[in-house]
């Protein structure tokens, strides 16, 4: 099974709106960054791959599964979304070995890997802390936890940083770029330093349509930065 993303010709319509226009993507294993203002169509375009959402036309694969065939889908997938909550009275073992078992992980499975994983995340210390007593920064990463419970070989996350203080963002971009050296992980932002320091590879987005797509290093070309560069694209509208 190849581990990848082919996205063609995708779009959404939301009555007579239309929040996606003929979007084609080929995505694989590593950091993918997936860039735009707010509205542009990214959480739409993740809900979708994530099968949250429905799509309205055009066709999507993941891992050689139709986007039709969610249950298939939802085995390879981890997602966490903007608004991420999760059961705030339970402690945050509580919390992940439930969804562990939302997931059909065996008893020992669960045992071993949930520490395992609270470790990776640096929430070690947390296990018996109940989870609306953690901070922004520690719920978004016990989120990216419990993404990676099932061991997903895709791991997509939509705006991770946003409100986090600059030296929780730091972390969180080590530990995703971590994840990434063996799965694919979508990385959906407006900010435009996550991209830079992370992703080799981005797609930009804009009123629902792929204004670019491919390298970093191509799109910056001869301009100063990422920012520099995204800024001239949206002719100064950031």
């Amino acid at each position: 099974m190849k581990t990848e993303i082919i996205i063609d010709n995708l779009s959404k319509n939301y009555g007579e709106k239309r929040a996606l226009n003929g979007v084609s993507l080929h995505i694989e294993t590593g950091m993918f960054g997936l860039l735009g203002r707010n509205g542009a169509g990214k959480t739409t375009l993740m809900r979708i791959v994530a099968t949250v959402l429905n799509k309205s036309n055009g066709n999507v694969t993941v891992c050689g599964f139709d986007i039709s065939n969610a249950t298939e889908i939802r085995k390879l997938v981890g997602y966490l979304p903007q608004e991420f909550s999760m059961y705030s009275n339970m402690t945050v073992y509580e919390a992940m070995d439930y969804l562990g078992l939302l997931s059909e992980l065996p008893k020992k499975t669960r045992q071993e890997k949930i520490p395992a994983l609270l470790k990776r995340v640096n929430l070690d210390d947390c296990h018996r802390v109940r989870v609306k007593a953690l901070s922004g920064g520690m719920k978004r990463r016990l989120g990216i936890a419990q993404a990676i419970l099932h061991d997903p070989q895709i791991l997509i996350v939509d705006e991770p940083t946003a409100g986090l203080d600059p030296e929780e963002r730091v972390r969180f971009r080590e530990l995703l770029c971590e994840i990434a050296e063996k799965r694919i992980v979508i990385l959906s932002t407006h900010i435009v330093e996550d991209i830079e320091k992370t992703c080799e590879k981005i797609a930009v987005l804009d009123k629902g349509e792929i204004v670019f797509n491919g390298l970093l290093s191509a799109f910056i070309g001869t301009e100063a930065s990422l920012e520099d560069a995204y800024i001239k694209q949206m002719g100064g509208r950031v």
